[in-house]
């Protein structure tokens, strides 16, 4: 799944904390960095999105429902609850 120009950084998250399955972050080098790691939260924060938004993200999603959730985000802007 590619997300693109996500603005919404601290949502995103938050989404992800909601997931039952594993999301996972893919980096250019084909790493994969469970984001549901509030460490490998902050240090993406910090390092990749620094500039306060995603422009092209590349994520593995394990449950097709965590899917959903993250496209429902993505498309409204707010936290799915």
């Amino acid at each position: 799944m590619t997300l693109e120009n996500v603005t919404n950084i601290e949502g995103l998250f938050e989404v992800i904390d909601q997931c039952k399955g594993r999301v996972e972050l893919v980096s250019e080098e084909g790493d994969q960095i469970n984001l549901k790691s509030k460490l490998a939260q902050l240090l993406s924060i910090a390092g990749v999105f620094s500039s306060g938004y995603i422009k092209e993200l590349e994520l593995n999603v394990e449950e097709p429902e965590d899917m959903d959730k993250i496209m429902e985000f993505v498309v409204s802007g707010e936290s799915v609850e």
